[in-house]
């Protein structure tokens, strides 16, 4: 069982949820169908994690399978929720949007255009005194974009280098801003880049900006940045690994070469994650950055930091850019772990404490299953592949953790929003103090809270169109790669691990 300790916060975890849900579920009930539809969504979304961890707080251990169980049936009402979400809201939009492109005709009828605007002009109903920074004739070939069929501008306020245009969205945000990004193109080339967003006022509103604006690609001091740090992060991997064998790298250069191999293999897997990431990118036009790696000296390294150089069309686009890195690296981390698992038997290069598979729930679960009884033992000889397959995983998960421009930022950003994504950075570094508070002869919590507070806490600028969420199967494996982040990083407690048979 687990001690008092561990047993109130877990509790604590569960309460918090419950809660939420039943707040979720008092704003959402004004809304009528759609309203407890959303949130059924929501309760689907965390039933998994509530089980899981009140079974946890229990005593009772889900075996890999029954987690996987639970996932896809979650997954599955999931999706079936967000169809029978949409069909709902399509009848209601359509319902709204004829209301009010019936009140837009009678608007133009009682106030028709004045002679001298351009013919296709959308007349403003109010008009800000300070002009917009662009020239007036790019200002009125794109005010001409909008319509009571796409978007009908009410408003137009200057913004940075351009203009934010309020209004009243008339069609699906997809076709809308398709519609619109085309004839902006059509008229005015590559010069100018339209985002259709959210609002302050939870509205829709399109901004236009120079293209001057978009991002820039690394300067040469940033690349040669990049390649420092990759040779300083290569001498912190055999540094690491030479520790691990047992010396010194600076005392004993002689002895390098002994941990070349298995700085090699950690370099085999952030090379997965970055070639993950640039597949994707080159799929869809996206510029990166090179890797700026980040050096260890406990593990070698825990990853990269890799910057976006274009502006992303879409939230698809950045969750599969966010996710592929992750998923590409921890699975070359989960066969190297299960080989190394499989390879382990008496007299193997590794000597490690049982202990070590109680650091993960992941892993020590995997273990569990491969070896069986060896880990009864206080000390079991295992395969390098198992240390270097259970790096990755770490380096994997760490990443992944939701905040900022971390691939977990990325994501959680993509599918929930930027709101969300916000609440969740400050969420991170609020439990990575908490952890390195309670835990301080470990610096990795430290090492990371200070690293997002200081360098990733900034959210990914946004998409061209911010309105288009990812569907169903891409939120399913957002949540997928959460949990496994979670099941990662989560030890076993003791009371747990002695009940699996894991330790003496």
């Amino acid at each position: 069982m687990l001690n008092n300790s561990e047993t109130l916060a877990t509790s604590a975890i569960i309460l918090i949820a419950v809660a939420i849900l039943v707040w979720g579920f008092n704003r959402a009930r004004p809304y009528g169908k759609i309203g407890i539809l959303s949130w059924l969504q929501s309760v689907v979304l965390m039933a998994p994690w509530l089980l899981f961890f009140g079974l946890f707080a229990a005593g009772i251990y889900l075996n890999l399978v029954g987690v996987l169980l639970l996932l896809l049936t979650s997954t599955g009402i999931y999706i079936y929720l967000g169809n029978r979400l949409r069909a709902a809201g399509q009848d209601v939009m359509l319902r709204q949007q004829a209301n009010e492109r019936l009140q837009d005709k009678q608007a133009l009828d009682d106030h028709p255009e004045p002679d001298n605007n351009q013919q296709g002009e959308t007349p403003e109903a109010e008009t800000n005194t300070n002009r917009p920074p662009i020239p007036e004739e790019d200002l009125k070939t794109i005010q001409s974009l909008f319509g009571i069929d796409t978007f009908f501008s009410t408003e137009t306020i200057p913004y940075q280098d351009g203009a934010i245009f309020k209004g009243n969205l008339r069609a699906d945000p997809e076709k809308v801003y398709e519609q619109l990004t085309n004839k902006l193109k059509q008229k005015l080339g590559e010069k100018y880049r339209l985002f259709l967003v959210e609002g302050p006022e939870n509205k829709p509103v399109v901004i236009v900006l120079p293209s001057t604006n978009d991002p820039q690609p690394s300067t040469t001091t940033e690349q040669v940045l990049a390649v420092v740090l990759m040779i300083v992060t290569a001498v912190s991997s055999v540094e690491a690994f030479s520790l691990l064998l047992g010396f010194d790298l600076f005392s004993n250069l002689e002895r390098f070469r002994e941990a070349v191999p298995f700085a090699l293999g950690l370099g085999i897997i952030l090379g997965a994650h970055e070639v993950g990431h640039r597949v994707i990118a080159q799929r869809y036009g996206v510029r990166l950055s090179l890797p700026f790696f980040i050096p260890s000296l406990q593990i070698g390294s825990f990853g990269g930091i890799t910057r976006i150089e274009s502006l992303l069309p879409s939230r698809s686009i950045l969750f599969e850019l966010a996710l592929a890195g992750p998923a590409v690296g921890g699975l070359v981390s989960l066969l190297m772990l299960v080989v190394g698992l499989v390879l382990s038997q008496p007299g193997s290069l590794f000597q490690v404490p049982t202990q070590f598979f109680q650091g993960s729930i992941l892993v020590g679960t995997l273990a569990k299953i491969v070896l069986g009884s060896q880990l009864e033992a206080s000390i079991v000889d295992v395969h390098p592949l198992t240390v270097m397959g259970w790096l990755g995983l770490v380096i994997t998960a760490l990443n992944l953790m939701p905040a900022g421009q971390l691939d977990g930022g990325r994501i959680v950003q993509a599918i929930y929003g930027r709101k969300t994504a916000r609440r969740t950075t400050v969420a991170t570094l609020i439990v990575l103090g908490i952890v390195a508070i309670t835990n301080p002869s470990n610096p990795i919590p430290l090492y990371w809270g200070i690293l997002i507070l200081f360098l990733q806490r900034s959210l990914e600028r946004p998409s061209l169109n911010e309105l288009t969420e990812p569907d169903d199967a891409r939120a399913a494996l957002g949540l997928l790669a959460l949990f496994l982040m979670l099941a990662t990083l989560i030890p076993l407690s003791p009371g747990l691990a002695g009940k699996l048979g894991i330790g003496i």
